[in-house]
């Protein structure tokens, strides 16, 4: 049938091949520098990447996709389909087999108890969990017994591996994390730095925005791995800063997001030491427009929510004239080279997914002028600024993280803002802070305290359903919510959401497809954001440094249990 056959094509049931090492802890220290540092390493309190990053390391899913995109067990005995009896025929259920005799980092057995946790952790109706949108539509987890996960879903479900596959919903420990549900999970500071976990390593110390060091998990279920004794994690600096630590320095073996102009990092290159690597995805840099109004004028509990509109960010006008004025070849000439592409889309890739509709690769100051001028929106005083039909100036606050290219963004964007009248003030944040998950900071990119905002994200695996559930209405970022929430600019369309439930229950590819392509349109058709350019992912690993498969489709960080000295 149709449905068997999308359930099975969407999986490889290879096995991981081997890595070339020694046995676990010969190979002394690896060190990693990310120039993001993570706040936390709980990916339920974040929806950051640099914190799934540094997360991965400790905590897995059942299941994660390899460097094609491709599904393979982890903790399990396999990729459950309806062929293999793992799916139901009526696609409401699936069931996981975990592999027996898996151990937590602190040597008590890993079982299906843990996994019905995490559901019930992220879903609990008091807390604020980031990776929300993977149980979209789960009704209940049960454990028949230790080593069996029963996921029931409200209706057929044709692509059932939301839950518990990828790095952005592994597994927490239910005994450490007990007494962290709902408005308390916050709180849980040493949990939350010092997860137990059945990865690779186990956290020594966490030194928030600064330094992780950890250890080879002594009960980590393959005895040979991990081949390094101790772990460095590095957070903080610039991408300039870890890209040299690499390639001309040596004093680090890997360095990820290197956000650099193409001319730099070949001049690094030549420092002998190390090389860079790239991989396309579905990583786009684009412009979040904010649907609700930030001024700091506002009730404490009111700001950025959707209790008020933004001004004039959702005229269609005002947003496509915007887009309209961008120079996105321009954008990747400067920013990434071969390392990007222009993209009028959120949902780039892969190809069978990406929208046509869309040709922003040509910059029409004049025309967007025009479409400004004809909605009424006037330069009444001769100062350059526009004004809303209300008499409002068209003044906007700019804000991304602290990174050269980003910088160099803004400073293109502001200008040619400025050529059609809407002036912009210019923020850039710490990255640490922007991407944090802190509920009580006024600078995360949740929180939204600007008119406009940068940066890039993907979504794991080849599937975008529950990338594009990051949209919904619910799924807004909102102070019941501790400010966690995956649709960052609050834009809400009870269409879109209809919509999204009909990909929900759709079984053929074609028609997914489709669907998924009309909801990438309605969100740039909507004035959500403004995509900017598609990003290649470019990383750098050192000379000695063996087993490092780049992956664009889940963690860079997903197979560092490979990993070896090179002799």
């Amino acid at each position: 049938m149709k449905m068997k056959a999308l359930l099975l094509g969407a999986i490889a049931s290879a096995a991981l091949a081997p890595a070339a090492m020694a046995e676990r802890g010969t190979d002394g220290q690896v060190s990693l520098i990310y120039w993001q540092a993570p706040s936390i390493l709980n990916p339920y309190l974040s929806g950051g990447t640099k914190e799934q990053e540094a997360s991965a390391i400790v905590l897995e899913p059942l299941a994660r996709f390899d460097t094609k995109g491709a599904m393979v067990p982890y903790l399990v005995t396999e990729i459950p389909t309806v062929e293999n009896g793992g799916v139901s025929e009526d696609l409401t259920q699936i069931t996981w087999k975990i592999t027996p005799g898996i151990k937590w980092s602190d040597g008590t057995a890993f079982t299906s108890g843990d996994v019905k946790f995490t559901y019930e952790y992220c879903t609990h109706p008091e807390g604020g969990c980031a990776q929300l949108r993977h149980f979209e539509g789960v009704t209940s987890v049960e454990t028949p017994d230790d080593t069996t996960v029963v996921i029931t879903f409200d209706e057929p479900t044709p692509y059932p591996y939301g839950p518990f596959v990828g790095a952005e919903s592994p597994i927490i420990q239910a005994a450490q994390f007990a007494e962290c549900l709902g408005a308390r999970a916050p709180e849980c500071t040493e949990a939350n730095f010092g997860p137990i976990g059945t990865g690779a390593y186990v956290v020594d110390e966490f030194r928030p925005n600064d330094v992780i060091t950890m250890s080879a998990n002594p009960n980590y279920r393959d005895p040979n791995k991990p081949a390094f004794s101790k772990l460095l994690f590095k957070g903080g600096g610039d991408a300039t800063a870890a890209g040299r630590a690499v390639m001309e320095t040596g004093e680090f073996d890997y360095a990820w997001n290197l956000q650099l102009a193409p001319d730099v990092i070949a001049q690094m290159e030549k420092g002998g030491k190390g090389v860079p690597v790239s991989a396309f995805g579905t990583l786009v840099e684009r412009i979040m427009l904010n649907q609700t109004d930030p001024s700091p004028d506002l009730p404490d509990g009111e700001r950025a929510t959707a209790k008020h509109e933004h001004p004039f960010l959702t005229d269609p006008a005002v947003y496509k004239a915007m887009s309209m004025a961008i120079d996105r070849p321009l954008l990747v000439e400067v920013g990434y080279g071969k390392a990007g592409k222009v993209t009028c889309n959120w949902v780039p890739a892969p190809e069978a997914y990406a929208s046509t509709t869309f040709d922003c690769s040509t910059q029409d100051i004049e025309g967007a002028k025009a479409m400004l001028e004809a909605a009424g929106y006037k330069d009444s005083n001769g100062d350059g600024v526009r004004e809303t039909p209300d008499g409002m100036p068209m003044k906007i606050l700019y804000q991304t993280s602290t990174n050269a290219v980003r910088q160099d963004f803004q400073a293109l964007i502001k200008q040619w803002w400025s050529e059609i009248g809407i002036e912009s003030e210019l923020r850039n944040v710490n990255a640490s802070v922007f991407f944090g998950g802190d509920p009580g900071s006024p600078d995360t990119f949740q929180k939204f305290y600007a008119d406009v905002e940068m940066y890039a994200n993907n979504f794991n695996g080849a599937d975008p359903q529950a990338y594009l559930g990051s949209t919904l209405c619910d799924k807004a970022p909102r102070p019941e919510t501790q400010w966690q929430g995956e649709n960052i600019s609050r834009w809400c369309r009870p269409e879109y959401d209809a919509l999204h439930k009909k990909l929900s229950q759709t079984a053929s590819l074609s028609e997914r497809a489709a669907i998924a392509k009309q909801l990438n349109d309605m969100v740039i058709e909507g004035g959500a954001m403004i995509p900017l350019v598609h990003r290649g992912r470019t990383s750098a690993h050192s000379n000695s440094l063996g087993g490092v498969a780049l992956n664009t489709w889940d963690s860079e960080l997903w197979n560092i249990a490979d990993w070896y000295r090179i002799k």
